[in-house]
């Protein structure tokens, strides 16, 4: 089970945490000259016909760089950079996988927290933005209240902070984060470690415009206390966290979001680690930035 209890949140909050927030042509580079199209410089006499051995080869040779050349055509770019070949569900919408464009899905992020700043106005960069929100909101930091006002005014819009900084400071009271084995400042007793760690597993866009975006980050994560004595010990869970984007200040900034459970595939027949092995790994596996 989560830390954070089961409740769903509809409006901005949700069940993580005490509370929430709302073709081209692929080229093939021959050997130069007229020679063994192997390289090896042998070349037939000029007044000998050329082998059928040879005619075998080279037609071999011919066809299998058509059939790459016809492979790499298919499943051509699209508009957004997203490749083919995904399942389709019942409405044809497919799960598009990422083509690599070249370029850099972020031109920088936050010195003090690490958060990703600077995401593209395009679907793919609105789809980057909110996987990485969703990372920050899931993260440690945000039970530690000055953390949070740190974290908060880099992931939402201008106007939405101070509302925000409001609402979850109401959210992570005193009493919230006991229940948490946690202190006021969002600590966990000595000897032990709160873990908060969100992965996102895919991102999909459900509105998208000019300035404004909606995104639901299919996410996982390990939450709870390690440690001798703890009485939440680290679970997994998967949540779906969706998020309002606005283009603000040149850059994709929440308005809202909102969390929901699942989708929750089966627990596998796997045996725990140890609460050192946990906090092991926390110390010593870093986050990742994300872009779709």
């Amino acid at each position: 089970m989560s830390p954070h209890g089961d409740d769903h949140y509809d409006s901005y909050g949700g069940d993580h945490g005490p509370a929430g927030t709302d073709g081209r042509l692929t080229r093939t580079r021959l050997p130069d000259g007229e020679g063994d199209p192997f390289g090896t410089g042998r070349r037939p006499r000029p007044t000998t016909k050329p082998s059928r051995s040879l005619l075998t080869v080279v037609t071999v040779v011919v066809l299998l760089i058509a059939a790459i050349a016809f492979a790499n055509r298919g499943g051509g770019d699209s508009d957004d950079g997203d490749g083919g070949g995904g399942s389709g569900d019942a409405k044809g919408n497919q799960a598009q996988s990422t083509a690599p464009t070249g370029e850099r899905p972020v031109k920088g992020k936050d010195t003090t927290t690490g958060i990703a700043t600077g995401f593209p106005r395009t679907e793919q960069g609105a789809q980057s933005a909110a996987a990485n929100y969703a990372v920050a909101l899931g993260s440690a930091e945000m039970y530690n209240r000055e953390r949070r006002r740190e974290i908060v005014p880099l992931i939402f819009a201008s106007n939405a902070v101070a509302r925000m900084q409001s609402e979850l400071d109401r959210a992570y009271t005193k009493d919230s984060l006991a229940e948490l084995g946690l202190d006021e400042n969002g600590k966990a007793p000595k000897g032990q470690t709160y873990v908060s760690r969100t992965a996102p597993v895919g991102t999909k866009i459900t509105e998208y415009a000019n300035t404004t975006a909606t995104v639901e980050v299919w996410c996982t994560g390990a939450f709870g206390t390690a440690g001798e004595g703890s009485k939440t010990p680290v679970a997994n869970d998967w949540f779906t966290t969706t998020l309002k984007l606005r283009w603000s200040n040149n850059d994709w900034k929440v308005d809202s979001f909102a969390q929901k459970n699942g989708p929750a595939p089966v627990n596998a027949d796997r045996t725990a680690s140890t609460a050192e092995e946990i906090t092991k790994a926390v110390e010593e596996y870093g986050g990742f930035t994300y872009a779709r």
